[in-house]
């Protein structure tokens, strides 16, 4: 266990506005670190433009504020961050640890893929472009080794980074920063310890040790939390037209969020959210939250 002082975070993508999905993934990274008695830092992940959503940024802010889940510091924002992102991967070159790759996505749309549904890139630019190509993005280096890691949730993991994932982007062929190399660049400039999310983003984890590793940043604790689900067993998200937290019956809305992370209030304790997740608080356990997703039914 990391014995820094206790610094959490929670990095939304602007999109659209928080949903009960992205609540839990709040909730759960928002109460480990007051448990604890750290900090919890906001970022928005901002990086992929394209998507993002006029202020989506501010509504999710206000919505984290109205819901009890207030934050520490100043909102760190990935759109902001280009040259350190540049730094980063002017130094994976230095250390001839990326290489440039001409192939495109109709290239790629044959290729294998993983469990999550990711391409498993087959290394077709890995010693050289193909003559007459042109480089469009880049990519790292991945070793023919099994990558263990601890989830405080799921327990000892490990991924071979050649067999399931291949060579990974570090920058994208429109020009923008991959997310892999920002989050890792961003949690060791923040001094993150502890990342809790949601478990979409597990076996993104060892892509993100390998690159600590590479540019010698720390490695935080993690834990991914269970996925909220429609009925038809689909991740709520902005692509399944998760709707938004609701404005009024807070308190209703966040004890069901509990619920889902495994820590169900007591009956008697029909109150706001600032009361609850003083409860909550004082009652964190991350033993205590479950592996399998849960439906979001109850949700309106």
């Amino acid at each position: 266990m990391n014995s820094a002082p206790y610094i959490g975070r929670f990095a939304p993508s602007p999109t659209g506005p928080l949903h009960f999905g992205s609540l839990v993934a709040a909730v759960a990274s928002w109460l480990d670190a007051r448990a604890a008695g750290g900090r919890w830092l906001v970022r928005m992940e901002d990086l992929d433009r394209p998507r993002c959503e006029p202020g989506a940024a501010d509504t999710i802010l206000r919505q984290l504020d109205a819901y009890g889940l207030h934050w520490d510091g100043a909102v760190l924002v990935q759109s902001q961050r280009g040259s350190a992102y540049a730094t980063a991967l002017n130094e994976l070159k230095d250390g001839g640890a990326v290489y440039p790759c001409a192939c495109t996505r109709s290239q790629l749309a044959q290729v294998s893929r993983n469990h999550e549904g990711e391409i498993v890139y087959p290394g077709t630019c890995r010693n050289g472009l193909p003559p007459g190509a042109v480089a469009r993005s880049w990519r790292v280096r991945v070793p023919d080794v099994n990558t263990h890691f601890h989830d405080r949730i799921h327990g000892d993991l490990q991924q071979n980074l050649a067999h399931d994932v291949g060579d990974f982007i570090v920058k994208r062929a429109d020009g923008l920063f991959a997310y892999q190399l920002a989050v890792v660049v961003d949690d060791a400039f923040q001094d993150i310890t502890h990342v809790v999310r949601g478990a979409d983003l597990l076996w993104n984890t060892p892509r993100q040790i390998y690159l600590q590793s590479l540019l010698g940043l720390p490695t935080p604790v993690y834990a991914h939390v269970p996925l909220i689900t429609n009925a038809a067993g689909q991740k709520l998200s902005k692509q399944t037209l998760a709707p938004a937290l609701p404005e009024s019956g807070r308190g209703e809305v966040l004890m069901q969020a509990l619920a889902a992370l495994g820590h169900p209030p007591p009956g008697e304790l029909a109150a706001g959210p600032a009361e609850l997740l003083a409860w909550a608080s004082t009652h964190w356990q991350i033993e205590n939250v479950p592996l399998q997703p849960t439906i979001a039914n109850a949700v309106r």
